[in-house]
């Protein structure tokens, strides 16, 4: 009987577990991929070309970058950018 309670236990804490890992996962590519739409966007209308600045280069790190930031990560990344300091 004992057993079985136990099972129940670790089953009912595994699953608790998933579910807050999937939220909060959710919550992180929602985030990447609004600040790889914002990276897009610039490029695609050439914002950065009314400041006088080229296009970002969307690079592995780049990507890297707004996937782990999010929208400010794409932020950063364009106020570097316009600063001069190209990643």
């Amino acid at each position: 009987m004992m057993e079985e309670i136990l099972a129940i236990l670790l089953a009912v804490a595994i699953a608790a577990a998933i579910y807050y890992l999937m939220k909060k996962a959710l919550t992180l590519v929602i985030n990447a991929i609004a600040g790889l739409v914002t990276l897009w966007v610039l490029n695609y209308f050439s914002v950065l070309a009314w400041f006088g600045a080229p296009d970002i280069q969307i690079s592995l790190v780049t990507i890297l970058i707004c996937a782990l930031g999010g929208l400010p990560g794409a932020l950063i990344l364009v106020l570097l950018h316009l600063i001069g300091i190209t990643i």
